[in-house]
């Protein structure tokens, strides 16, 4: 049975789309075929594996132009990339009937050829968040350890309960994960504590920590496997990959 996952915060800078990618390539390293659907119309994730102006992308396919067309990263490893052209997706779909559905329906066709289908949603909680929480079946929250994390959360928290209520009784939050992490620093040690006490068994073991490396692996198009397989980001996206497959 595939699994549709969310992958959403709209506070910025916490590692979303780097999280999208290397779970998704964790999850297929472990032998799993992924899907990563950007559904942000700053198109990071698409750039960062490499692809610059696609033919054929979310935004036509959202558009009704054609169907979703996966590109293939590496073997078990697909993806739908994005383009700055879908910032004008939300005023274009506003009319449509059943708009919040519309990605849903793009997804089911292709859904049982993957075991897990990954969305880099936009860093908003308008029409595209919506139709990517309509779609999925959880949604995975990344978190940095910094005061600020827990800001704004309620709002998203709502957000995803008024989807399940409405639109998608499955939808659940799956799990919340610490990105950026230095187990030196109080004040980290401190923010995770507060975020465990918050979410409890919601939160994932595996903490991602502060790495270069992970910064680097975008600007040569590549996720932080095959950009440096002894990184602390390549140790820490395993596992949390790992947890990932257990809790399933």
């Amino acid at each position: 049975m595939s699994k549709v996952i969310s992958i959403s915060n709209h506070k910025g800078g916490v590692g979303k789309t780097t999280s999208a990618i290397n779970i998704g390539a964790g999850l297929n390293k472990l032998g799993k075929k992924i899907l990563l659907i950007d559904l942000d119309p700053q198109a990071n994730l698409s750039q960062s594996l490499g692809i610059i102006e696609p033919e054929r992308n979310i935004y036509g396919a959202l558009r009704g132009e054609y169907k979703l067309q996966p590109i293939e990263i590496v073997k078990g490893l697909d993806i739908i990339p994005s383009t700055l052209d879908l910032s004008g997706a939300e005023v274009e779909m506003s009319g449509e009937a059943g708009r919040e559905y519309i990605l849903r329906e793009l997804i089911e066709p292709i859904r049982a050829s993957y075991d897990y289908i990954l969305i880099d949603s936009p860093p908003s909680l308008g029409l595209l968040t919506i139709n990517s929480f309509t779609a999925s079946d959880e949604v995975f929250i990344p978190l940095q350890a910094q005061y600020l994390a827990l800001q704004g959360l309620t709002k998203l928290l709502e957000v995803i309960d008024k989807i399940k209520k409405r639109l998608n009784k499955e939808l659940k939050v799956g799990g919340v994960f610490i990105t950026q992490y230095d187990s030196r620093k109080v004040l980290n040690r401190d923010v995770v504590a507060t975020i465990e006490a918050h979410f409890k068994d919601e939160v994932f073991k595996t903490r991602v920590r502060d790495n270069i490396a992970l910064a680097e692996a975008p600007a040569q198009g590549l996720d932080i496997f095959r950009y440096n397989l002894k990184s602390y980001g390549a140790e820490d996206y395993l596992s949390l990959s790992k947890e990932i497959l257990k809790r399933k």
